[in-house]
């Protein structure tokens, strides 16, 4: 299947065959009379080079493919690859019998070291045989561009990490960062420099504690802030007041829910747990990144209606949908409530909430038990 960027790259291919495949058509013909005449060929390369827009070298190579002419520049020549054997590079790979044009894929050139493309023409003599081909160089700085600029396809993609820490994953255990001692803190930072002071996009790195920060109003340089800055909510006044901008795919309203899901996703395994994520409120994409290395890039919604389940395998309930569990299990009574509570604050293994994380258990544990406590005065 095509992406969106192979499309573009094969636009701007298009464009460049369309430059070049008739005016080379025309002049192989030219240069086949004078094949054998360097001086003539050298002449006509400079005649032709302005009908070739954007082009940065021609040459003309004999027919095993050791160049035979200079190399002709816009307003010069250079003789340094004249006799150069060009037989074996990525340009020359084509199978020349089934078409006489190739443009090649961009490699690197071997003398500048610049990313180009290469298209190459036959050149035959009257009786077909095969006596040279023309070479046109392009340095990709150099080509015109397509009319529009390639947009990334925001979907969920997902890229394993290193090799190594895969291997090493279960010899590893997550410790506690400073960051994750002060997360309520921190999320709420955060939140406050992106609704209320510009930032549009925020990485938090748990296991270093520290965060990355861009903002509209200077989006070429990042701010990186220590937990100095994160525990000091005066950092808010280095940043000017700046509203949501309008710009923003993300709801201001799922900001915290977004950042619940992190603190989820840091806590729920001590082995395979969140090590960084990010937000960016104008493209709409959550990236994270596990303690095995691999790493994930969605839309915010699908990041949020993914259940815990979908990260560890299990069958676990979304950690939004709690609400409805709970009321399953006020449906059973007081009496079953209360037995519930007291097994799980003895370190009992609970039916009810086998498949939720720990830290979720406990949140829901704590619900119950507010709930109770007002249905007790209420009696």
């Amino acid at each position: 299947m095509r992406t969106i960027l192979q499309d573009t790259i094969l636009t701007q291919r298009k464009i460049l065959v369309d430059l070049l495949k008739q005016p080379l058509s025309k002049l192989v013909l030219k240069l086949a009379t004078d094949i054998t005449n360097t001086v003539k060929l050298e002449a006509a390369l400079h005649e032709a080079f302005p009908v070739f827009q954007h082009c940065k070298y021609l040459y003309i190579m004999d027919n095993n493919g050791i160049q035979i002419t200079q190399t002709i520049l816009a307003h010069s020549s250079e003789s340094r690859s004249l006799g150069r054997d060009r037989s074996k590079r990525p340009y020359m790979l084509h199978d020349f019998s089934v078409d006489d044009f190739s443009l090649s894929e961009a490699y690197i050139s071997k003398h500048n070291k610049r990313p180009s493309v290469t298209a190459i023409h036959v050149i035959k003599d009257h009786q077909n045989t095969l006596i040279g081909y023309l070479g046109v160089d392009y340095d990709l700085r150099e080509l015109p561009g397509t009319n529009h600029l390639y947009k990334e396809n925001y979907k969920w993609q997902q890229i394993k990490g290193d090799p190594a820490i895969r291997s090493g994953l279960f010899a590893q255990q997550r410790m506690q960062s400073d960051m994750d001692n002060h997360l309520e803190n921190v999320f709420a930072l955060m939140q406050a420099l992106i609704c209320e002071h510009g930032v549009f996009h925020g990485k938090f790195h748990f296991s270093s504690s520290r965060t990355t920060i861009w903002l509209f109003d200077d989006p070429y340089n990042y701010r990186l802030l220590s937990m100095n800055e994160l525990n000091d909510p005066d950092i808010c006044l280095a940043y000017p007041r700046h509203p949501y901008s309008e710009l923003a795919q993300v709801p201001e309203a799922a900001i915290p829910k977004i950042f619940e899901y992190f603190q989820q996703l840091r806590f729920a395994d001590e082995i395979i747990y969140l090590r960084a994520g990010s937000i960016n409120v104008v493209n709409g994409m959550i990236s994270l990144n596990f303690s095995c290395d691999g790493s994930h890039y969605l839309p915010y919604q699908e990041f949020l209606n993914k259940g815990m389940g979908f990260w560890f395998g299990t069958e676990e309930i979304d950690p939004f949908q709690y609400d409805e569990l709970i009321e399953i299990i006020c449906g059973k009574g007081c009496e079953f409530v209360y037995k519930l509570i007291k097994q799980h604050r003895q370190g009992n293994k609970v039916e009810e909430l086998s498949n939720i994380p720990h830290v979720e258990q406990d949140k829901i544990v704590k619900e119950l038990e507010t709930i109770m406590q007002v249905y007790s005065h209420t009696n």
